[in-house]
């Protein structure tokens, strides 16, 4: 505990997602009082054509409530 999945478009390289996850790790040891052992990272790239039936829908849309930063965009 915990875990975060990054979502995002593919094109970031290896050292863009390393510093990603090194940067929401400290984030997690700052704010959430955990040890860096028991935080990983995942990167999940998704293709833009596919995001809105496999990330904007079942994460955004129907888990709203759940949301704590919300997309200042919207996908019809």
């Amino acid at each position: 505990m915990p875990h975060v999945i990054v979502k995002l478009y593919p094109g970031r390289t290896e050292s863009q997602k390393l510093k990603c996850a090194e940067k929401i790790t400290q984030a997690l040891i700052e704010t959430m009082n955990v040890d860096e052992k028991s935080v990983s990272v995942a990167f999940e790239e998704v293709p833009k054509e596919m995001w809105k039936d496999t990330v904007y829908q079942p994460d955004i849309v129907l888990k709203e409530n759940t949301l704590v930063k919300k997309p200042g965009y919207k996908i019809d």
